[in-house]
């Protein structure tokens, strides 16, 4: 950091981190030179807010939460957003700001876990899930919809809530809910591959040597980021239970090497044909692209594992998972 650290310089950190990041530990390092905080230089924290896709929503649009780690450098990080931001939300520290970024992501958490269970709850009572969250979405007032899937992906929500997690146990404090929520999200692709099992067992077919077709391997419908995405550990899971297992995304032509699970094999996206539909012994739907044809996979796959609901009315292929 020595001479690369000027007088003047006002340092902003915009990575998600737990709260004392910035003046515990960035503070620290930077002042190894011999500068000051809020001195000789200034020091904010200020998180990135990011949804891939999102069209209504982007960089200079979206309000940007912004703590100092003393006032004056609140007061020129705010001032430097106001020039290209819309719309700057000024707190009074930097921990607050790191904790109202991990707030944003715990809340997505817990409730992506909550709607997950009451998924799998509602299955064995036979109710429909959808059918139950379309009505539940008509109250105009107390109700924020999430939707199940087959487990949580990004770069952000299955890691940043348990920066805080770790960091509550140094003031003596056992985060349960979001240990929780981050077990019941970890346990999805458990799920449904328990689904798919069944399906098949009751065509008479293991998943050993069944062909298998993932579809979809961002984490959310319509973008190309993959990181972290639920598809990974089911391809992981299907291949440790002997499946012959292809993939087809609209978006990710190539399986990129992924940071926890190493150990795939090369894979490529299938063209999504009748004939590929055909050949499989199920086609498991883990991304609900905009762009693929499904009405194309229900004429042609002879089973069909909806994670994403994408199909409303009952059909004897397809299975909810």
């Amino acid at each position: 950091m020595k001479g690369a650290l000027r007088p003047g310089q006002l340092i902003i950190l915009e990575s998600t981190t737990y709260p004392g990041t910035t003046d515990e530990l960035v503070q620290r390092i930077l002042e190894q030179t011999g500068l000051r905080c809020g001195t000789d230089f200034f020091l904010a924290f200020s998180p990135e807010r990011e949804d891939p896709g999102n069209k209504d929503y982007g960089t200079t649009t979206t309000p940007k939460v912004v703590g100092g780690v003393d006032a004056l450098s609140g007061d020129l990080a705010q001032a430097l957003y106001d020039r290209i931001i819309v719309r700057t939300v000024r707190v009074s520290s930097a921990r607050a700001a790191e904790a109202t970024k991990l707030t944003e992501n715990i809340f997505r958490a817990v409730n992506i876990a909550l709607v997950n269970e009451l998924k799998i709850i509602y299955d064995r009572m036979g109710i429909d899930v959808w059918e139950v969250l379309d009505a539940a979405a008509t109250k105009p007032f107390g109700f924020m919809r999430f939707n199940p899937g087959p487990g949580w992906g990004g770069h952000c929500i299955p890691l940043d809530p348990f920066y805080l997690s770790w960091k509550a146990r140094e003031y003596g404090v056992g985060p349960r809910f979001i240990e929780l929520a981050g077990d019941v999200n970890v346990e999805m692709p458990h799920y449904v591959i328990g689904k798919l099992q069944g399906a098949l067992n009751e065509r008479g077919k293991a998943v050993k040597d069944s062909r298998i077709l993932v579809v979809g391997l961002a984490y959310k419908k319509d973008i190309d980021d993959p990181r972290e995405s639920p598809a990974f550990e089911i391809i992981e899971l299907l291949l440790r239970l002997g499946a012959r297992v292809a993939y087809h995304d609209p978006h990710i032509p190539v399986a990129p090497r992924m940071r926890s699970w190493p150990d795939l094999p090369p894979l490529r996206s299938e063209c999504l044909d009748e004939t590929t539909l055909a050949a499989q012994d199920a086609v498991m739907i883990v991304t609900d692209h905009t762009a693929v044809d499904y009405d194309l996979v229900l004429r042609h796959a002879s089973l069909v594992v909806d994670t994403r609901g994408v199909y409303r009315k009952a059909d004897a292929k397809v299975v909810r998972a």
